[in-house]
């Protein structure tokens, strides 16, 4: 009999050996038919979750729903800016621990992606470069040369090791099955002629030498070298096929919606036409599917690049900016992942074939070495839908513009079309305590200007400088300050002060006054200026503030486009086009940033600045570069917080220190397009079925919880224009109503989110009623048990209803295709 002792000794090996077991290699290979893990054929269903546009807390969450959604794999860009902002100070904490982000994946018991780049585009900030990689001499981004692939290397290097010492690939254990190396550098290689291709080459085996044990991909990359996989971005890939039949066919970026740009209208693709362009890529044989975005998230501090992409980065995804399901789009996507699944095992064998119905009605056909079959039903006509009769399998009608999903190719288990998934309304709330509406008590501190005014800089120049490359883009503001001699003849003329700039917005000052600003917008940032003035005679002091709205991220040398006021011309002319004289090579003085700015004005623990109060002075509203400053008490509850802005022109905004990103809310979208019903049917464009017209571009702001604490919160907002900040608030956002609008023979899911419970039910109606979420109607005929059956729902936080004749009783609607439509409210 073994000795206690020994007995002890063999626990602990054994529970040595326990993270060695749960942490063994995962072998992860392909071939054109699947993504092979462990010896198992799979199709693989990622979404993208941009880690520093969410927080740390938020992300088992996300993680969590969109597992929930169906998701296989979590995919993320690396973002270099953030983690290495000076030379070689890196920084992974916090919000940018993105070895804890994929960690969470894995113990959610999802796979990762990662896509280094270390280029991302994405909408961020000089395309996630950081600012001090572009004052290297002699660099040039994204080509042969050697001081940029140098940097590119280290980086790239020291990500990986990263992953490797956390063990995070899956050839560790860890849950990392793809790896990126550049990105959609196919788009735009032409302009870099061989240089270019001799690039791409070295990143292939660059990334090679590494040694991570997982595929690497390369998106948009046509000539992609082996055994780089090359992978579809688009609205639509099923058309697409990787230069090497071995290779699987990707969908490295199915875009879900379209980003927002400061002035414009809110995008929205619909769900049945993403769910479309799903379907017909794995009809025709696709492999891999990754949602860009799944969570589209927050341009926190001034990470928005474009230029003029708004602080929202929510890109209509399945879950919105705050984590909230995006209903239908997250439920119908849901479905289809379960229904593409069912026949997962005979798609993955790569045997199909396809028959021709009628003009744009085609049958794929896959089956199996056992004869077993899996069918996808398209119709790709964008007008008439199309009733098919497959004989022994049946008779579908399939809508226009949508694909059915045929398990066994004899039962219609799910089309793109046809939702039956929930639709929420989303509303906003007033934040209460102890049930009443706290108005907000402000207090302000004009932004102190008189050094600019004054022409008084840090650093002078003989030429007009290019700003982001002077600001090294630590700020989105350069004063430009220059005086020059006026004689009495000239003062008593009529001028004009003329400047010529890259944009994107100028403020300028004659001899401390306030002339003139000019806006730049989305469609031209570059613009000229131009104002009468008032000399006088002798010295006069023209003071000219430039102001960036994010740095460009994407096209051949993004990175050299000029920003501010860059070699000019600044002119004085006369009358008519009288008398000119040039200012651009004069001496001129330089300021980066604003004085609240370097005194740190936005932090609520900045000690010796003195705020001016409401109760000596009247709140100054309407002007302008001024800073505003009140405390609040956080929104009990979980619900996610916003705030309102409407009222304010454009700035910056923190909560307790945080940056929760620039704010325009005096930037009105265009007032048409948005009348009329979304039509899904037909390629999508992000100018089709858009909303928010006439509206501002953008009103709320998100404030995440893991920004606030207990007890009294402090919220600073800078004011560039003017603005009213009487009417700011802080807001939660909730569902308000949920409804359901689902075909015979599904079953609807209702649930109202966030721990609420269905309190009443609106209108319920089975049969023929017309409308939707909102106007529901009842039609020409309808199940007397319509009403009652779904009361049964009340007090629920979730409901599941079976629609069908079975559950509600006879409608006397014939043959007719017959919905339940149903509306209920939410309350805690």
């Amino acid at each position: 009999m073994a000795s206690s002792s020994t007995r002890n000794e063999l626990l602990l090996l054994l529970l040595s050996l326990i993270p060695l077991l749960l942490c063994s290699a995962i072998e992860v290979s392909y071939d054109a038919n699947a993504f092979i893990i462990n010896g198992e054929r799979k199709l693989l269903f990622s979404g993208s979750i941009h880690y520093p546009r969410s927080t740390a807390q938020m992300w088992p969450d996300l993680i969590h729903k969109a597992k929930g959604g169906g998701l296989d794999a979590i995919e993320t860009y690396i973002f270099w800016d953030q983690h290495e902002s000076a030379r070689r100070r890196y920084d992974f904490s916090g919000n940018l621990d993105v070895v804890k982000f994929f960690k969470h994946v894995q113990e959610a018991g999802l796979y990762g992606v990662l896509r280094i780049g270390p280029y991302v585009c994405a909408e961020w900030n000089f395309g996630g470069f950081p600012m001090w990689l572009k004052k290297m001499p002699g660099i040039e981004f994204r080509t042969d040369n050697q001081i940029f692939k140098n940097e590119m290397q280290v980086f790239t290097t020291k990500i990986v090791n990263m992953m490797k010492e956390a063990k995070m690939f899956a050839s560790q254990g860890g849950p990392i099955i793809i790896a990126q190396i550049e990105n959609e550098y196919g788009n735009i290689m032409w302009e870099y002629g061989e240089a270019g291709k001799s690039y791409i080459n070295w990143c292939a085996k660059m990334a090679e030498s590494l040694n991570i044990g997982v595929p690497w991909i390369m998106c948009q990359q046509e000539d992609a070298p082996q055994p780089m996989i090359n992978t579809c971005n688009g609205y639509y890939c099923d058309w697409f096929k990787p230069n090497n039949p071995k290779s699987p066919k990707m969908f490295t970026e199915n875009w879900v919606g379209w980003f927002k740009k400061w002035g414009e209208r809110d995008p929205h693709r619909t769900a049945e036409d993403v769910a479309y362009s799903v379907a017909r890529f794995f009809q025709r044989g696709g492999v891999f599917n990754n949602y860009y975005m799944y969570h589209g998230g927050t341009n926190f501090g001034r990470t928005a690049g474009g230029p003029y992409i708004a602080t929202s980065y929510d890109y209509d995804a399945p879950l919105d900016e705050y984590g909230n399901l995006n209903q239908p789009k997250w439920g119908h996507l849901k479905q289809l992942h379960a229904a593409i699944k069912l026949g997962e095992k005979i798609l993955t064998t790569g045997n199909y074939t396809e028959k021709v119905i009628s003009t744009g009605v085609n049958l794929t056909t896959y089956t199996s070495a056992t004869g077993e079959r899996f069918c996808f039903l398209s119709n790709t006509d964008k007008g008439e839908d199309a009733v098919v009769d497959l004989q022994k399998d049946g008779k579908y009608w399939v809508p226009a513009w949508s694909v059915s999903v045929l398990d066994g190719c004899n039962k219609e288990v799910f089309n793109t079309a046809k939702v039956n998934s929930q639709t929420s309304i989303l509303v906003k709330k007033p934040a209460e305590i102890s049930d009443s509406i706290v108005k907000l008590t402000w207090t302000w501190k004009p932004e102190w200007m008189k050094d600019a005014l004054q022409g008084k800089g840090g650093f002078r120049a003989s030429r007009l400088l290019e700003q982001k490359q002077t600001t090294s883009d630590v700020s989105d503001y350069l004063w430009y300050m220059t005086s020059v001699e006026v004689d009495e003849l000239l003062a008593k003329k009529n001028i004009t002060l003329h400047v010529k700039t890259a944009g994107h917005v100028l403020h300028a000052y004659v001899n401390k006054k306030f002339v003139g600003s000019h806006l730049g917008t989305a469609g031209q940032l570059d613009f000229t200026f131009e104002q009468a003035v008032s000399l006088v005679h002798g010295t006069n002091t023209i003071t000219l503030l430039s102001a960036t709205v994010g740095l460009p991220n994407y096209g051949a040398h993004f990175d050299s486009q000029l920003t501010g006021i860059v070699g000019g011309p600044v002119q004085f002319i006369g009358a008519n086009n009288g008398t000119t004289r040039d200012l651009s090579s004069n001496r001129w003085s330089y300021k980066v940033g604003l004085n609240g700015e370097t005194k740190r004005l936005f932090d609520p623990t900045t000690r010796g600045a003195e705020w001016r109060s409401s109760e000596r002075e009247v709140l100054p509203t309407g002007r302008r570069m001024i800073w505003y400053k009140a405390a609040f008490q956080a929104p009990p509850g979980s619900d996610p917080v916003v705030v309102d802005l409407q009222g304010m022109g454009k700035g910056h905004a923190w909560v307790n220190g945080h940056s929760i990103g620039r704010f325009w809310s005096s930037n009105i979208a265009n007032p048409n397009g948005c009348g009329g019903e979304c039509d899904y049917r037909g390629v999508y464009k992000p100018e089709k079925c858009v909303t928010n017209c006439g509206n501002p571009s953008q009103r709320w702001y998100h404030v995440p919880r893991s920004f606030l604490r207990s007890g009294l919160n402090t919220v600073v907002l800078f004011e560039e224009l003017g603005g009213n900040p009487q009417q700011v608030s802080f807001q939660t956002v909730t569902v308000g109503t949920v409804c359901g609008n689902a075909y015979e023979g599904s079953t609807l899911e209702l649930s109202c989110q966030g721990g609420k419970t269905i309190s009443n039910i609106e209108f319920a109606s089975f049969g023929d009623s017309k409308g939707k979420c909102g106007s529901f109607s009842k039609g020409a005929c309808e199940a007397k048990l319509s009403l009652s059956q779904v009361k049964a729902c009340v007090g629920k936080k979730e409901c599941s209803i079976i629609v069908s004749e079975q559950t509600f009783g006879e409608s006397n609607c014939g043959n007719d295709t017959k919905r339940l439509a149903v509306q209920a409210t939410c309350e805690d």
